[in-house]
């Protein structure tokens, strides 16, 4: 079975193909993603790499955490599942509704 792997502390320098090789030194990597800003485009310092299975995560943990790569001391673990931040939000005033000014209340 498949395993994330989070990828913390890349330079901005680094990219999804750099990453996809370093990490295929220690078995079959299913997906590589670097995290981008989505204001700027730029590169956030991140990344989710997949490992074919277990096995292979663990090795690639083992094997690159700590590791120096591009001048940053990489932190790579097991990713987390995703939390639930809620959703939407929406407009402004954040669902007050109207203001009733006839007996000073909102």
């Amino acid at each position: 079975m498949a395993k994330k792997l989070y990828i913390g502390n890349l330079s901005f320098n680094t990219t999804e193909s750099q990453l996809r090789d370093l990490f295929a030194q220690v078995g079959t990597v299913t997906s590589c993603d670097v995290i981008m800003d989505k204001f700027t485009n730029k590169p956030r310092g991140f990344a989710f790499v997949e490992m074919s299975t277990e096995e292979e995560a663990q090795k690639a943990i083992s094997e690159f955490d700590g590791k120096d790569v591009d001048g940053r001391m990489l932190k790579v673990n097991e990713a987390k599942p995703r939390e639930n931040r809620g959703g939407g939000g929406g407009g402004h005033g954040g669902g007050r509704g109207r203001r009733d000014f006839s007996n000073n209340r909102w």
